[in-house]
């Protein structure tokens, strides 16, 4: 067991460094500061038009920190993942402290897709995110960016970046102008929890602008 703790987990983050594990089992938290960083852009998110007609279904209900600890379990729940158990527990302590926060798609009582991570200032520091279903994981992406431009963010910070991401416009930066972003965006004030879940012809809308 390491010795992290919630409030250092915090000033890592202000730092622009994230914890990872090697694997579920492993009982080593190791620090990463990538050279080039993920970030998704809050303007420009790309909707193809298949993601467009599953958001217009409306088939689905968006929740926010309605199960933090679920959602977790779901993004764990792969073949390979970096969330041990002292990463699971410190997150959860995060979220009680109001500093971790999940975003969740619920069709009927079943959550089918979701993502989480930790809010500092005007960053957003998505951490995983996953998916039950088809479009899961991006559904709840559109409405994350969407949330988080309405509560004043300007950063949001993936870590790294993959295909999913970039089919929906994440870009990689430099370290330098990731950690020149982190920054600018710790001295605002951004709120993630403001009751904003739009439609989805309000949200199509917003992500168009």
């Amino acid at each position: 067991m390491s010795d992290v703790t919630p409030e250092l987990l915090v000033r890592a983050y202000a730092s622009g460094v994230f914890p990872m594990a090697d694997t579920a089992a492993s009982t080593e938290i190791y620090w990463v500061d990538p050279t080039d960083r993920g970030i998704v852009p809050l303007v420009g998110f790309h909707i193809s038009r298949s993601l467009a007609k599953a958001i217009r279904k409306e088939d689905y209900s968006v929740r926010i920190n309605s199960n933090f600890s679920l959602t977790l379990e779901h993004c764990a729940d792969r073949a390979e993942t970096w969330i041990n158990k002292e990463i699971f527990s410190l997150y959860c302590t995060l979220h009680d402290m109001g500093l971790a926060h999940s975003l969740e798609v619920w069709r009927g009582d079943r959550m089918i897709g979701g993502v989480y991570g930790v809010t500092l200032g005007g960053a957003f520091f998505g951490e995983s995110m996953f998916s039950k279903a088809t479009n899961g994981s991006k559904i709840a992406l559109s409405y994350l960016v969407h949330r988080l431009r309405a509560g004043g963010f300007n950063l949001f910070d993936t870590q790294f970046i993959t295909s999913h991401l970039e089919s929906l416009g994440a870009i990689e930066i430099p370290r330098e102008d990731y950690h020149q972003r982190l920054g600018e965006a710790l001295q605002k004030h951004a709120d993630f929890t403001a009751p904003d879940t739009p439609d989805a012809a309000r949200l199509l809308a917003d992500l168009k602008r």
